[in-house]
């Protein structure tokens, strides 16, 4: 259930609504949107009927949600979500770029990858310190001194950084260096460590699990949220499927859908999705055509010699040509982007 606030309500009606919330224990979350305030209720609702929150002064109505990702779904908040990270908007009109390596390999390595990357308009600087491989003979990545990598290299390019986490063991470590904690495909049911990005007040970006539904990815995002952290980014980044000529299969229609049901912001992963960097770019093309607000691409400065993923990585050239290719098919999708949803009752 959501209840939503009348325009006019003061901040003395949303005291005595959360703590009214409070006397049935439950948890309330307060969502604030541009058209409207409105504030989740968490918890068990057995029993619990609208009419006892609307004859509150402030409240317009209270409204049941059907949906089982509640705090997610575009019935908590009609209008999407913007995560505003300094100057970088995720989630708005503007594509955004996270570019770099699948994992830091070395401080030169990365630092050379971000120069690159944010000359071709990448704003979000990608690298692994700590990498869940399948073998477990693979790099693992470098840990911190990794992390301290990607930091420098970041703020002399000036660009944001994102990192994966793997364990909650780990999560303040990884904060004190990233901007966003990424959650990777392995860990997206890993809900201990959901629950502890939750407790941060920092982005999380969330990739979709190899098999997982896309309801499942929805939930895997309302458990970060229910912790009170609503800087949730979704990230498409292909699923396992009978295929074997690619890594995964990008799973275009998902990236419509999650738009149609969250107001989260979406975006893909065209190189994991591929695991062919000459399959990248169109791949990236087609998320963007599908309303992907942003890509996250794997870029080295030398693809045959790198540590991890080197198949599926681009070079700085391929990068930049690819940013310029979808920048063309974003161009000509968005004079037709409001026709892609249509409208809908939001609040």
């Amino acid at each position: 259930m959501i209840i939503v606030l009348q325009k006019d309500a003061t901040e003395n009606h949303l005291r005595e609504i959360v703590n009214r919330i409070k006397d049935y224990n439950l948890e309330p979350h307060v969502i604030v949107g541009v058209a409207r305030t409105v504030i989740g209720l968490v918890g068990d609702k057995n029993g619990l009927e609208p009419s006892f929150f609307e004859g509150l002064p402030g409240v317009e109505k209270a409204v049941p949600i059907m949906a089982p990702y509640k705090l997610a779904s575009r019935d908590a908040k009609g209008e999407d979500t913007i995560i505003q990270i300094g100057k970088v908007a995720i989630g708005g009109d503007q594509l955004v770029y996270m570019a770099g390596p699948c994992a830091v390999e070395s401080r030169e390595q990365i630092l050379e990858t971000a120069y690159a990357v944010r000359a071709a308009g990448a704003s979000i600087l990608r690298g692994g310190a700590f990498k869940p491989r399948t073998s477990p003979y693979s790099f693992q990545g470098l840990g911190e001194e990794g992390l301290e990598y990607l930091a420098e290299a970041g703020e002399v390019a000036g660009m944001l950084t994102v990192s994966e986490v793997i364990n909650p063991s780990d999560v303040e470590l990884v904060s004190r260096y990233v901007d966003i904690l990424q959650i990777g495909a392995r860990n997206m049911q890993n809900f201990s460590l959901l629950r502890q990005v939750g407790h941060m007040r920092k982005p999380v970006l969330l990739k979709r699990g190899l098999s997982a539904t896309i309801e499942e990815w929805l939930m895997a995002a309302e458990y970060i949220m229910s912790e009170g952290n609503y800087q949730v980014i979704l990230c498409e980044r292909g699923i396992r499927t009978f295929e074997t000529a690619t890594r995964n299969t990008l799973d275009v229609g998902a990236i419509a859908l999650a738009r149609r049901l969250s107001h989260l912001p979406v975006i893909a992963d065209p190189s994991h999705a591929t695991g062919r960097c000459e399959l990248v770019g169109p791949a990236g093309c087609a998320a963007v055509a599908a309303g992907a607000q942003g890509l996250m691409v794997e870029v080295h400065p030398n693809p045959d010699v790198a540590l991890s993923d080197g198949a599926q990585s681009l070079t700085p050239r391929q990068f930049a040509q690819m940013v310029e290719a979808v920048g063309r098919v974003a161009e000509a999708v968005a004079p037709q982007a409001t026709d892609r949803w249509p409208e809908r009752n939001v609040i």
